[in-house]
């Protein structure tokens, strides 16, 4: 995956709203996740943008994000309930794009992505 171009006005969101105060990586994990528990706040479709080693998500599929998972699932990546096949499982947001004109969804979602894909990490 290509590096995406630094983005001034994200960065400043990240490291002033997202990541603020956060001196280890338990406390950057902890900012992620209630930015992100916060914006995602409800039920919201999403396409599966790329596949993942731990979750059974093809490219192409449509599912239901229902919110995020436990903060404890959440240490290591980003992890959301989705509705599939008649229950729930937790599966990386980075896999997801989000399929809604809500904005702060869509702005979350994709300031998580540009995270990972600028190799930062917690």
């Amino acid at each position: 995956m290509r590096q995406p171009k630094l983005n001034a006005e994200r960065e400043q969101r990240i490291l002033m709203d997202i990541v603020v105060d956060a001196y280890d990586e338990t406390e950057r994990a902890m900012g992620w996740y209630c930015y992100l528990e916060e914006q995602l706040g409800t039920e919201f479709q999403a396409h599966v943008s790329s596949e993942h080693p731990t979750s059974p998500l093809q490219c192409g599929e449509t599912v239901s994000v229902l919110g995020m998972a436990p903060d404890d699932l959440c240490q290591d990546d980003m992890l959301v309930w989705i509705r599939w096949s008649d229950r729930k499982l937790a599966v990386p947001l980075s896999q997801l794009t989000p399929l809604v004109d809500d904005k702060s969804v869509v702005c979350a979602v994709a300031d998580w992505h540009y995270w990972l894909a600028r190799g930062y990490e917690f």
